[in-house]
């Protein structure tokens, strides 16, 4: 396990609140009841706490950064496990992709009401997603259906799509101008193809907090982005399966999933909409990797976590802009 005993105590790091040991001092017990803690820095225990019982408990390799906003000044790591680690992200990476492709909306060389073919080629054959489902080719959509698909059922095909209006090469340079020289898509052959490449815990982390403070794209495409994130829709397997409907509108997410990896990064937003919990949990090595539901060690994990990373910082205010919390009503039809 790259979690080892000397990572989980945060022997060796420099987080603000260690894993569960650092400049703040050891958990307590008080840090794990289920009464909401008061200060940043003890909600930042807590959830070292909760990420340290259920990461040991899951085992395989653990790579991780989460931090707790502080209305007082920079926020409050409460985890970071091999957080510089360049790993496979897996769809997590789909947000960079979504934000490369928004970045080119918010530049005018794109728009989300413009439309891209769905042709039988460009089709992943069994892959997740609805794309794939469809069985009458070929068709046209928006590019805002497409990220949308991409986002929330994480389609494979969406990708393809993605890549039709901004191949791997502009996405990377994208991305490293927006300052992620480690979160990069993998380029093929084709120039508008390519895997979801690679990132680190830190730099998936940092890129969620900047779109939450308003940096990365636009206030329309940042709603945007947030908006599909936070569908109800969207993946709920892990941090969000045992929530209310309130509670998981509270939270923007995304998985990743492919060989023995589980991954899945994302934001806890307090009661009047603004980002409290970032997180970026990274996993692979676990038992089942054939596992790709609910019952993978990894993903129930996260399951645990999310109900307690939550209740950690309740009572914590967040930091900087706020975006409304809309509660997504089912329809009946009609």
């Amino acid at each position: 396990m790259r979690l080892n005993r000397r990572t989980a105590l945060g022997l060796g790091t420099v987080a603000t609140a260690g894993t569960v040991l650092g400049a703040a001092g050891t958990a307590s017990a008080a840090d794990t009841t289920k009464v909401s803690p008061t200060t940043p820095a003890r909600a930042a225990r807590r959830v070292a706490a909760v990420f340290t019982k259920h990461s040991v408990e899951a085992g395989g390799n653990w790579q991780a950064y989460v931090s707790v906003a502080d209305p007082a000044g920079t926020p409050v790591v409460a985890v970071q496990a091999d957080a510089d680690r360049r790993i496979e992200a897996y769809s997590v990476n789909k947000i960079a992709v979504a934000t490369a492709v928004l970045d080119k909306v918010d530049r005018g060389l794109l728009t989300l009401d413009q439309q891209v073919e769905v042709s039988a080629a460009i089709v992943v054959p069994g892959g997740d997603g609805i794309f794939s489902l469809d069985g009458a080719y070929p068709s046209l959509v928006t590019l805002g259906h497409v990220l949308a698909n991409l986002l929330t059922v994480s389609d494979d095909t969406a990708v393809r799509l993605c890549g039709l209006v901004a191949p791997a090469a502009e996405i990377n340079s994208i991305l490293v101008a927006k300052g992620f020289p480690n979160t990069q898509v993998q380029p093929v052959a084709n120039p508008n193809r390519f895997f979801l490449g690679t990132s680190t815990p830190r730099e998936t982390h940092d890129l969620l907090r900047a779109l939450v403070a308003g940096t990365l794209l636009s206030p329309a495409s940042t709603a945007y982005l947030l908006g599909v994130l936070r569908a109800p829709v969207a993946f709920t397997d892990g941090i969000q399966r045992t929530m209310s409907s309130d509670e998981r509108a509270r939270i923007a997410t995304k998985a990743g999933w492919y060989a023995d990896a589980r991954h899945e990064a994302g934001v806890i937003f307090d009661r009047s909409g603004a980002a409290v919990l970032t997180y970026a949990l990274f996993a692979d090595g676990q038992a089942n990797p054939d596992d790709f539901g609910a019952t993978h060690p990894a993903v129930q994990a996260r399951a645990a976590m999310g109900p307690n990373f939550l209740a950690a910082v309740d009572r914590i205010a967040g930091v900087g802009k706020t975006f409304r919390i809309t509660a997504r009503r089912p329809s009946n039809g009609g």
